[in-house]
């Protein structure tokens, strides 16, 4: 064991019920890179999802370590948006969704369960972006809402980590005949 202890999170920062999450990542700085930091702490670039990195918590006692890769934040956030009605699924148009349908077909392939989420992890904050294909006939702005106040929640309850944004693209609409029924008989014969 080292002898540095860890540096505690400012008021309010990934704050729990006790009012401080105790965790601390040691790889990165405390804020996100072109994102809002909190006073008096510098920022530093985050892994992003899919690196072979972990963002590295360490508790407040000296009882060890948790290791949360960043991969776990996205899954969190992937699963928190999928929750709400009117959200078809997660990605994006065009050749994105084609590849992903030939995907689904190969067998073992299976599908991402983290297709169309991205996230950047700091030392106590977190962001999230995600690209969404929504359902024809869903309000979007209150779809949008609904999604980012799901994610947020989700997100520090499961991590500690402060979400400071949820950036939501929509890319698509699923219309009914989307889903592979068989065409309509033509009209002229």
């Amino acid at each position: 064991m080292t002898s540095s202890s860890p540096s505690r999170p400012g008021p309010g920062a990934g704050a729990g019920p006790g009012g401080s999450s105790g965790i601390e990542l040691s790889e990165a700085g405390p804020g996100l890179p072109g994102r809002p930091t909190p006073p008096g702490q510098a920022g530093a670039p985050a892994p992003r999802a899919g690196d072979s990195r972990q963002s590295r918590l360490a508790d407040e006692t000296t009882q060890g370590r948790t290791t949360i890769s960043s991969a776990v934040v996205q899954k969190v956030a992937a699963i928190a948006a999928r929750e709400i009605s009117g959200v078809h699924e997660l990605g994006g148009a065009g050749m994105a969704r084609a590849f992903g349908a030939i995907r689904e077909r190969i067998p073992g392939a299976g599908t991402s369960s983290t297709a169309g989420v991205s996230v950047e992890v700091g030392e106590k904050q977190a962001a999230v972006d995600l690209d969404l294909v929504v359902e024809y006939g869903v309000g979007i702005v209150e779809l949008a809402r609904a999604v980012r106040r799901n994610v947020i929640t989700a997100v520090e309850r499961i991590t500690g980590l402060e979400v400071i944004e949820v950036n939501i693209a929509v890319n698509d609409i699923h219309l009914p005949e989307d889903d592979g029924q068989a065409e309509p008989a033509p009209r002229v014969r």
